[in-house]
């Protein structure tokens, strides 16, 4: 459960702060992981993106000063990093719902969110069937598009990608592509480092390099295989948040940070249910002296 109290000190950095610069290739240090990884991690299990929660909690700070002291709003707004008054009152009734200004009425009504603690939750509740397997090294062909380390532009991007590809015809060419396990089409995310991170709607194939295709291979590993039946978006982020709350802290295992798989099955049309199915690349546990 070592990962689990890194990412609670990551969190305890970024509450200290709160009210300075706040380094995310810092708070990713303390969680022993990179920039990318932390942010993805952070944001399956807490169910927001890293940058949505640093809003919330100064605006939720914001709130408290401009109620209970005579600071001038722009004075407190510089205080939470917004050098801009448009910028701070835009994030402020994101958040809030009224301005800044109105904020220091008495009455006014306003949303506190807490800072989060991080904890493993046993629920005895809904298994998780999983299956673990030794691979060789695997071969994925496909299209890509360029991601970033905030996992909110990335929610936007990659179902805009998904539609994309339906309506260019491309799934169908990377259908023919496939013949090796896992088969179905792949979305796979890839981090190579900051500057080189992709979303792959692929293959796992031998096949050559098609037209305005790209691959990648993906080292020999061991993989714990997560299957679904039911909704594909919310059961696959569903995985990923039970997979680092319920199964990894009692499983001898590490998270190996190789590229994750979401396995979708052959289906005609835009289906949003059916079969599926996450690989999570793994690593046994380290023994701590």
């Amino acid at each position: 459960m070592k990962w689990l109290e890194n990412l609670s000190n990551a969190i305890e950095y970024i509450e200290s702060n709160l009210d300075k610069d706040i380094s995310i290739d810092a708070a990713a240090q303390i969680a022993c992981c990179s920039a990318y990884y932390f942010q993805r991690v952070f944001t399956y299990v807490a169910g927001i993106s890293l940058s949505e929660y640093i809003r919330r909690r100064r605006m939720s700070q914001a709130a408290f000063e401009l109620q209970k002291s005579d600071k001038k709003v722009l004075d407190i707004a510089l205080k939470y990093g917004y050098s801009s008054p448009t910028a701070f009152n835009r994030a402020f009734q994101s958040v809030h719902g009224i301005t800044p200004v109105a904020a220091k009425n008495m009455g006014s009504v306003l949303n506190a969110y807490p800072p989060i603690r991080f904890s493993v939750k046993i629920t005895g509740g809904t298994a998780m069937s999983y299956r673990i397997t030794e691979k060789a090294a695997m071969r994925i062909v496909g299209i890509r598009i360029p991601l970033v380390a905030d996992m909110e532009e990335n929610q936007k991007v990659v179902p805009e990608f998904w539609k994309k590809a339906l309506e260019n015809n491309y799934l169908p060419k990377i259908i023919e592509l496939t013949n090796q396990e896992p088969g179905g089409i792949l979305g796979v995310t890839v981090y190579e480092n900051p500057q080189e991170i992709f979303y792959y709607i692929a293959a796992s194939t031998t096949e050559a390099i098609s037209q305005n295709m790209f691959e990648y291979e993906i080292p020999a590993s061991t993989w714990v295989i997560f299957e679904n039946d039911g909704h594909f978006k919310e059961d696959v982020q569903n995985v990923f948040k039970r997979f680092y709350t319920e199964w990894l802290p009692f499983s001898g295992y590490e998270y190996a940070g190789l590229p994750d798989l979401e396995v979708y099955p052959v289906m005609p049309g835009k289906p949003l249910n059916g079969h599926s199915e996450v690989w999570i690349g793994i690593k046994k546990e380290k023994k701590e002296d």
